[in-house]
C-alpha cells in the first residue's frame, strides 16, 4: 500500500491502510478502489460508525493527541477551543496554555440548545472565560453555539474572519463536546455538503487532523479530540451516553426539602441538603434521568440496596465500570449552583451546607446561579 499511503479517511481523518484491522484507517483493498472511485473514502470503522452506529476501539494513546496539538505552537492560526457547556470543567484540555503558544483563543460554548430559556446567557459566558482564565487562557472573544441546531454557526464564522487575518484556524476540543457536529455545519454552510466528517455520541471518533481548505488558501483544521479520563462520558457505558449528551431542552424538576434530605441521580451521583431551613432546588438533568428522594439517614442503606435496578445507570451488569462516589461539600453565600459536572445541577438558596457526590475523578463544583 506504499501508493495509497497519504489516503485518508474523510470522515475521522486516519491514514488509510488495508493490512491491519486492529489499527486505525483499516479499509478492505475493494472498498478502497470504491471509495476512490466515488470520491468518498471511508475507513471501516467510521462506515460502520456512519451505518450501524458500531464503534470500533483503535489504538491511539493520548501522547499521538498531544504529538498532534504540539504542532500548533510552531504555526501562527487562530485557536478555536470548543467546550460543553453542560461539562466546561471535564471540557479543559490540560496544559493548552502551552500548546497555544502566542497564538489569539476564540472560546465557543457548543450545545446551547439544550440550556433552559430563562438562563442568563451574558453570565454564563463570563463563568466560562474565568474558568479557562484559570487554566492559563485568556481568550480574545467568548461566544455560544449550538451545533446541532445549526444555532449562531453564522455568527462564529464572522468571529473567525474577524479574528484569523489570513491565517489557518485550528479547531480544538476534548472528545465530546460536538466539534465534528460544529465542523460539518461549517462545511455545509460553507459548501452545502453535509456529514462529512464522522460524528457520535463515542469519544474520540476524529482520529487525526482533517485539513478543510478556506477561500484565501489557508485552511480551517480539525483536530483529534483530547482524552479527558474525568469525564462523565468516559464513566458511562456507551447505551447510557445519551444521558450526559441531552439532545432536548433541560426540564426543571423543582424539589421542597428539608434539611437531611437526598436526592440520588441515577446511580451517578448524589444530592445532600445537610442543613439550612425548609427551602426549594432545582434540579436540571437530562429529562430522562430518574431522580429519586430518600432521607440523609437512610441514604448509603438505600445506594447500596438499589444500586442497578432502581438507582440506574448503571445497570447490574455493569457496576463495577462505575468509580465509587466522591463527597464534596459545601456551605453557599448566596443562591448558587452545585454542578455536577458532565450530568447537570441543582440550583441552591443562600446560607444552606449541601453535598455532592460523583464518581471518582467527576468534579462537583460550586458556581453563582445562572437562573
Amino acid at each position: 500500500m506504499d501508493n495509497q499511503e497519504e489516503l485518508r479517511c474523510i470522515g475521522c481523518g486516519a491514514v488509510i491502510q488495508s493490512t491491519d484491522p486492529e489499527k486505525a484507517g483499516y479499509t478492505p483493498q475493494s472498498a478502497i478502489k470504491k471509495g476512490m472511485a466515488n470520491d468518498e473514502l471511508y475507513c471501516q470503522r467510521c462506515f460502520r460508525l456512519r451505518h450501524y452506529n458500531e464503534i470500533a476501539p483503535v489504538s491511539l494513546s493520548d501522547d499521538d493527541f498531544l504529538r498532534l496539538l504540539s504542532q500548533i505552537r510552531d504555526t501562527k492560526a487562530l485557536i478555536v477551543y470548543v467546550v460543553d457547556i453542560f461539562d466546561l470543567n471535564g471540557s479543559l484540555i490540560p496544559g493548552l496554555h502551552r500548546f497555544v503558544g502566542d497564538n489569539p483563543v476564540l472560546l465557543v460554548g457548543n450545545k446551547e440548545d439544550i440550556l433552559p430559556r430563562s438562563l442568563h446567557r451574558t453570565r454564563l459566558t463570563d463563568w466560562m472565560r474565568q474558568q479557562v482564565n484559570q487554566a492559563g487562557i485568556r481568550p480574545i472573544a467568548t461566544t455560544l453555539v449550538s451545533a446541532k441546531k445549526n444555532h449562531q454557526i453564522e455568527h462564529l464564522l464572522d468571529l473567525i474572519e474577524k479574528y484569523r487575518q489570513n491565517r489557518d484556524v485550528y479547531v480544538v476540543g476534548v472528545t465530546n463536546v460536538g466539534k465534528s457536529t460544529l465542523i460539518n455545519q461549517i462545511i455545509a454552510l460553507r459548501t452545502g455538503v453535509k456529514d462529512l466528517i464522522t460524528t457520535s455520541r463515542f469519544p474520540g471518533t476524529t482520529l487525526d487532523k482533517i485539513e478543510i481548505p478556506l477561500d484565501d488558501g489557508h485552511q480551517l483544521i480539525d483536530t483529534p479530540g483530547i482524552i479527558h479520563e474525568h469525564q462523565m462520558a468516559h464513566v458511562l457505558p456507551a447505551k447510557d451516553l445519551k444521558l450526559v449528551s441531552p439532545q432536548k431542552e433541560l426540564k426543571p424538576k423543582t424539589y421542597q426539602l428539608d434539611d437531611s434530605q437526598t436526592i440520588f441521580l441515577g446511580g451517578l451521583g448524589r444530592f445532600d441538603y445537610l442543613n439550612g431551613p425548609h427551602a426549594g432546588f432545582v434540579a436540571y438533568f437530562d429529562n430522562n434521568l430518574k431522580l429519586h428522594r430518600t432521607k440523609l439517614a437512610n441514604a448509603d442503606h438505600f445506594y447500596q440496596k438499589h444500586l442497578g435496578d432502581l438507582l440506574t445507570p448503571p445497570s447490574k451488569d455493569e457496576l463495577d465500570k462505575i468509580p465509587a462516589l466522591k463527597r464534596y461539600e459545601f456551605t453557599t453565600e448566596h443562591k448558587s449552583d452545585l454542578v455536577f459536572e458532565g450530568l447537570g445541577w441543582i440550583t441552591v438558596p443562600a446560607k444552606v451546607t449541601v453535598a455532592g457526590w460523583a464518581p471518582d475523578g467527576v468534579s462537583v463544583l460550586l458556581r453563582r446561579a445562572m437562573i
